[in-house]
């Protein structure tokens, strides 16, 4: 049975080149160490440094703060190789999570917060992280109680978040908080501060999950933490604008993500149907092992096209209330893909695919964090709504 899984073809130069480089990283310096890293809970901070050699940390950001200017199709080509042979998402959440807690700062940070901040994470020196989920508020990211009152030239932060991707480790994290009068409520009392990591009154709790366990991920508690006030990023009150503006990028990475995943287990389930051996026949043989491939294929194939169409409308510039939709709605297709091929892939794999060691079971138990983080399916489906005017 061939294997038609698609790669990037659209530009044959520079996002094949990155594809290509990215596999023999994710290959040589990710997948063969995923299992060690998992059982540990962590991965070497020098990977980092390993991924911002080869300029992955910075693919996307100004060159004046060290990173590469880069369209949405070539940081796809990136996203896509180091999931299909990295195969791990603790890896992917963890080393990328500055990709959604400097976004922010590059919007609405002055430009002395940007040059100490961003450019240290993409030279893969410092870890930023993005801490806005609160135990009580989830996607109601308007309903968040963690407050920021201005003493003088500060401001002074109390509350807690949970579910912080690298929230153990980072230098620096992005922290949406509530300012203005006591009891300002709703969307226009939230404002996004720069909290540096070593920040007297910031305590740290790691937190186990079902799956990415090589990605810390913690509960954070702020008891007087002071924040000068010029790591305010915008105005006050500009929030949760800012946090809007930066979920779309979040959701379309999750959607590339998801799809590279979906191949990684199509990858391992056909090339063990052409191994395995039942009643004396290759597994891929057998009429019904066929057909779970050619649903998987029909699967990923789909969420290639609708990632390739989404990315060009976003390079282009288009990126009103429709797209804001596609990519809500594509955030779903693509991660029900990935939970379909993890599925059948395990399925497949019978026995073996129960068992520690293949990538199917890792990314079975990394499915549900990516419906559920940058908008769970059933906001997902209620924003696209909205975006459509249903």
């Amino acid at each position: 049975m061939n294997d038609h899984t698609h790669e990037p073809t659209e530009d044959p130069g520079l996002a094949a080149d990155i594809y290509t480089t990215v596999k023999r990283f994710a290959l040589s310096e990710i997948a063969p160490h995923v299992e060690k890293w998992d059982e540990a809970g962590e991965f070497p901070l020098a990977l980092y440094g390993r991924a911002a050699e080869l300029g992955l940390l910075g693919l996307g950001y100004p060159e004046a703060l060290g990173g590469a200017p880069a369209s949405w199709r070539l940081r796809i080509a990136m996203t896509l190789a180091l999931c299909r042979y990295g195969g791990s998402g603790g890896v992917m959440a963890s080393l990328f999570s500055h990709n959604i807690a400097l976004p922010p700062v590059l919007a609405s940070g002055s430009a002395a917060l940007q040059q100490a901040v961003v450019t240290p994470v993409l030279r893969g020196e410092k870890i930023a992280a993005l801490a806005i989920t609160e135990s009580g508020g989830g996607s109601d990211v308007a309903a968040l109680r963690t407050t920021a009152r201005r003493e003088g030239d500060d401001y002074v932060i109390d509350g807690e978040k949970v579910f912080i991707t690298s929230g153990m480790r980072a230098d620096f994290i992005t922290v949406a908080v509530r300012t203005g009068e006591a009891g300002t409520k709703g969307s226009g009392g939230i404002s996004m501060l720069v909290v540096r990591g070593d920040s007297a009154g910031l305590t740290r709790s790691p937190l186990k999950k079902m799956g990415w366990w090589c990605s810390d991920t913690a509960q954070l508690r702020f008891d007087g933490v002071r924040v000068p006030a010029s790591h305010l990023l915008g105005e006050e009150g500009a929030g949760f604008r800012i946090i809007m503006g930066n979920f779309n990028g979040e959701r379309l990475a999750l959607a590339a993500a998801s799809l590279g995943f979906a191949q990684a287990c199509y990858d391992e389930a056909a090339e063990w149907a052409r191994q395995r051996k039942t009643f004396g026949r290759a597994l891929v043989e057998h009429q019904v092992i066929r057909h779970k491939l050619v649903d998987m294929q029909m699967r990923i194939a789909s969420t290639q096209a609708w990632v390739d169409a989404v990315a060009d409308r976003a390079d282009a510039g288009d990126q009103g209330s429709d797209w804001i939709a596609h990519v809500c709605m594509l955030k779903n297709h693509a991660t029900q893909t990935m939970q379909f091929c993890a599925d059948q892939a395990v399925q497949i794999l019978g026995g073996m695919g129960f068992m520690r060691g293949t990538k199917s079971e890792r990314i079975y138990r990394e499915v549900k964090v990516m419906m559920i983080g940058g908008g769970a399916e059933e906001i997902m489906k209620d924003l696209a709504a909205r975006q459509l005017g249903l």
